[in-house]
């Protein structure tokens, strides 16, 4: 499954600081759809995302019945993307 989706980056404030991205409904129901063949631990969907000219690899987390997105620090400072930016992301589940 392949999809591309644009959003604003966002940061979680917990424990453990991350920037994400929200997956939207529409795509979370798909993935959702296809998550129970493909997850690991805590409901974690493997996927490849490229933003700009930056690609890696992560995992979507599931959060309220959707997914979120983390974008890496080191992805954000390559691709001079700051917190609130609004950005397009082209993403591919993997295991799929």
């Amino acid at each position: 499954m392949e999809f591309e989706f644009t959003g604003e980056i966002w940061h979680w404030r917990g424990p453990s600081p991350y920037h994400f991205l929200t997956v939207p409904d529409e795509r979370s129901a798909e993935i959702h759809a296809v998550a129970a063949s493909i997850t690991y631990g805590w409901g974690m969907v493997p996927v490849r995302v490229r933003l700009g000219d930056t690609n890696w690899k992560t995992s979507l987390f599931p959060k309220d019945g959707g997914y979120m997105l983390p974008v890496k620090d080191a992805v954000r400072r390559a691709e001079a993307v700051e917190l609130g930016a609004v950005v397009s992301v082209q993403v591919t589940v993997l295991g799929l």
